[in-house]
């Protein structure tokens, strides 16, 4: 079984993938080519998809995380659906095993701190898949912002609605992403939460419309919907010095600046190094595994971005009930 001590450095890391979903799959294509890592098997109920993933990739096929866990390993990827993140992860971190659960965390904030307190107590690595924060067009713009009086931040994140069916909605789904990337470029925590949400086509949210303010004052706004028949991904950030535009996609960051009364002003086009943002992510993951430090995101910021996009929808919640009881008073 796996254990708590750290992976001797002269070996590879032995790493399973739980959830061969199309993240999962990623997952396991990006772990097979990382040197000092060796993907050992894929586990999934639908095993002729992990019988698929398996031979292409080399490694075993197993029905669940249980089944991993028999086979002496230092991680695993727990890229399930959502609702199954909890129990996938309290089994894996019960056997002494670190832990790289997808985003979100779990189903609910509560569940999530019950996985960091589990892996704290185990003494064992748990990171959160908050894979934008290895975006390097996301880095350009934290790096193009450093040290400035930051004003306001604006993410866009839309798209077709997605083809697995999902058992959350796109605050969730979506929009916790850019809570982890306003807190994480603001190095400041959300207090005030302003949210608008419909579910027009679908059973659950299927648009948000999202205002935050940050403890340092920064005014933050999140765009996203399963409705717009193209992906595109877009952050503004708006300082007192300069205005910063990057898109997540094709990863181009460009800074306005120098503004002058004539109302001219200097644009420039930031360098944005290249990198595949799993391969960072899994990366950092592995690093941290090794040297027994703490990854990039920890469970604990995976809990409180899951926190806010929850209050999100309580508070949506909370006002329509409101407006239901005022049209029951007046009718």
């Amino acid at each position: 079984m796996a254990h708590t001590a750290a992976p001797d450095r002269a070996r590879p890391l032995r790493v399973g993938v739980t959830g061969i979903g199309i993240m999962g799959s990623n997952h396991a294509r990006v772990l097979s080519a990382i040197g000092g890592a060796e993907l050992v098997a894929v586990a999934d109920p639908d095993q002729a998809q992990a019988q698929r993933v398996a031979s292409f990739l080399g490694c075993q096929a197993v029905g669940d995380h249980r089944d991993l866990l028999a086979l002496s390993l230092d991680a695993v990827i727990v890229a399930a659906p959502t609702h199954l993140h909890h129990p996938i992860a309290l089994d894996v971190i019960g056997a002494g095993c670190a832990v790289l659960v997808e985003k979100p965390i779990a189903s609910t904030a509560e569940e999530g701190r019950e996985i960091v307190a589990a892996a704290k107590a185990k003494g064992v690595t748990l990171m959160v898949g908050h894979v934008e924060r290895f975006n390097p067009a996301v880095r350009a713009v934290k790096d193009a912002i450093a040290g400035e009086n930051i004003l306001s931040v604006a993410f866009t994140r839309v798209g077709p609605f997605p083809p697995r069916m999902s058992n959350v909605g796109v605050v969730i789904d979506l929009a916790v992403h850019d809570i982890d990337l306003i807190r994480w470029l603001t190095d400041s925590e959300i207090v005030e939460v302003q949210p608008q949400t419909s579910a027009a086509l679908a059973e659950r949210e299927d648009i948000a419309l999202l205002q935050f303010r940050t403890a340092s004052g920064v005014l933050a706004h999140i765009n996203t919907n399963w409705l717009t028949p193209f992906k595109a991904r877009t952050v503004h950030v708006a300082t007192a010095r300069k205005y910063v535009i990057g898109d997540l996609l094709t990863r181009q960051v460009t800074e306005h600046f120098d503004y002058r009364p004539d109302g001219s002003y200097s644009t420039r086009h930031l360098p944005v190094a290249y990198a595949e943002p799993l391969r960072a992510e899994l990366e950092n993951f592995l690093a941290a595994v090794r040297a027994g430090t703490a990854p990039e995101v920890t469970g604990e910021q995976g809990v409180a971005s899951l926190d806010i996009a929850i209050s999100c929808l309580a508070e949506r919640a909370e006002a329509r009930e409101r407006s239901s009881r005022r049209r029951a008073a007046a009718g």
